[in-house]
């Protein structure tokens, strides 16, 4: 893997876990210095960043973590819980032993998770699950536009899950979408996935209250 590739992951993470808030700079010569890495790797990290969504390059103000505005966030959501269901849909037909398999060790982490109530740990165990729901549609063409627009949307799944009993929820949510698929009902299964996705009404508000709070540190 080149440097500029790494480089691409580990700045991807820190803005998925909020280390890198929306909104931050995204000084070269300090990533320069802290990765002890040249120019040019940083430069093509940075671009690569700005490609997937996630990075906006401004002529003469350097380059910031993006931003969503609370319209575009809905939008985003909204979109994704389409292909998320889509996934489901096809996995209902299309699901292997190791996808359930998968789907099973995801979502047990997801409740050790849940139950010792660590957020950080359930972000991770929740990105498993829906991976691999992903890869149950088993359509690689899906996998890779929902993969896209997931990882625009990690730094905001991310604080939803830190909002007061979502991980509860979520959990419920997943073994709901596990056992449509494991029924074969495929529109259980759209319809289970699509409500576990969309942000809408006051689960919307809580993430834009969070987001705020995260943004005035």
């Amino acid at each position: 893997m080149k440097i500029s590739e790494r480089l691409c992951e580990t700045i991807e993470e820190l803005i998925a876990t909020g280390e890198l808030a929306p909104g931050s700079a995204l000084d070269e010569a300090m990533l320069v210095e802290r990765y002890a890495v040249s120019r040019t790797p940083v430069r093509e990290a940075l671009i690569q960043l700005a490609a997937e969504g996630l990075v906006e390059l401004r002529p003469r103000r350097g380059a910031v973590v993006a931003q969503a505005t609370p319209q575009r966030l809905v939008e985003m959501f909204e979109v994704m819980a389409e292909l998320e269901a889509m996934c489901a849909r096809l996995a209902a037909r299309r699901l292997h032993e190791n996808d359930l398999i998968a789907m099973d060790a995801a979502l047990s982490h997801c409740g050790d998770a849940s139950a010792q109530r660590d957020p950080d740990a359930y972000f991770y165990a929740n990105e498993a699950f829906h991976r691999a729901l992903y890869t149950a549609s088993h359509n690689e063409f899906l996998i890779e536009q929902t993969l896209a627009l997931q990882r625009k949307l990690r730094p905001y799944r991310r604080l939803q899950l830190r909002v007061r009993n979502r991980m509860q929820h979520s959990l419920t949510e997943h073994a709901e979408i596990l056992a449509a698929l494991r029924l074969g009902d495929a529109d259980q299964a759209m319809a289970a996935t699509q409500r576990h996705v969309v942000v809408q009404g006051e689960r919307f508000a809580d993430l834009l209250a969070s987001l705020q709070l995260l943004t005035a540190a």
